[in-house]
């Protein structure tokens, strides 16, 4: 008797259990799976970033070229007719044409020698038989860690009338009375371009160095073996497999050198007669001196930032050989 009612109990209580959740749901997956979760969490965390990128560069962007379709002095703008006056107006502008031209000349001679500098020390670096390699490392890479106003005064110093480059060369016998430097096109120019190659060759060698740590050893033995010299081995070995890192820096050294104020302005001031001015000074000079004209100083950055944008695209281009 006892057993049929524990019987009766457990399949009475069978009956009002509630039935699977699959019957209601079926297979189907919930909606924020584990995949979706992760995937929201990455933008999330990339979603703040993503919003400063389009309100401190983006949209600032488009209002810049608006603005380069202005004319108009100080705060009183409107816009131009044509609305293209401003790009027209630079191509009949001989300070931004000599601004140009001297941009491309440290472009085309500080650039090259940099990066080779930076490779050949990067390269000499690495050897690992070589003593106190932290020190001379530190001490190639201190000066981009050099405030500007420094070294441009230190720069100005030795170059200067009565300066040290000047007193060595004539104690040498390599002149006769001291050279202008700075008063000079020519010598100027040259006063920049040193400053730029004992300032940023160091930079650039850092990241050399941290690439050739990655180069196959290997096949470094296996040119060894095969009997190539140690030039041979550099050029036809090391360098190909450095090659995204150098078409790297080159876009990096070109972009900052067609942006180059810093040198220009403290220590020339673009003289004598703008003859040692870059792009991005004369922008400054537009925008902030004399009668300061923002709708002409914006169409002169967007004719660097083209300039930049098509060097850059060049640079990817000759650089990527995959098929």
């Amino acid at each position: 008797m006892a057993s049929d009612v524990k019987t009766r109990i457990k399949t009475e209580g069978r009956r009002t259990q509630p039935p699977p959740l699959n019957n209601y749901i079926g297979d189907r997956k919930p909606w924020l799976n584990t995949a979706r979760r992760r995937s929201l969490t990455g933008w999330g965390f990339l979603l703040p970033a993503a919003l400063l990128i389009l309100f401190m560069s983006f949209i600032p962007m488009a209002q810049a070229f608006v603005l380069s379709l202005q004319t108009g002095r100080g705060t009183r703008l409107e816009f131009a007719d044509p609305l293209w006056y401003n790009y027209e107006r630079l191509l009949n502008d001989d300070i931004f044409r000599l601004t140009l031209t001297n941009t491309f000349i440290y472009l085309i001679i500080q650039v090259p020698i940099m990066l080779t500098l930076a490779l050949v020390l990067a390269n000499l670096l690495n050897n690992p038989k070589l003593r106190f390699k932290a020190l001379w490392r530190t001490a190639i890479f201190l000066p981009c860690a050099v405030s500007l106003v420094s070294y441009s005064l230190v720069f100005r110093t030795l170059f200067a009338n009565d300066g040290f480059v000047n007193d060595a060369l004539m104690s040498l016998g390599a002149i006769g009375s001291p050279i202008n430097w700075l008063g000079q096109p020519e010598t100027a120019r040259f006063v920049i371009i040193l400053g730029l190659l004992w300032r940023w060759t160091g930079y650039n060698m850092v990241f050399y160095l941290a690439a050739l740590q990655n180069v196959d050893h290997s096949s470094i033995e296996a040119a060894r073996m095969d009997g190539a010299n140690a030039f041979q081995t550099f050029w036809y070995v090391t360098v190909p497999q450095l090659k995204p890192m150098i078409v790297l820096t080159a876009i990096l050294s070109i972009n900052g050198t067609l942006q180059l104020f810093d040198e220009s302005w403290a220590l020339t001031q673009g003289g004598p007669a703008h003859q040692t001015m870059s792009m991005a000074h004369y922008l400054y000079e537009v925008s902030f001196q004399k009668n300061p004209n923002f709708g002409y100083a914006a169409a002169i950055s967007y004719v660097i930032l083209m300039l930049v944008a098509i060097l850059s695209f060049i640079q990817m281009k000759v650089g990527d050989k995959r098929d």
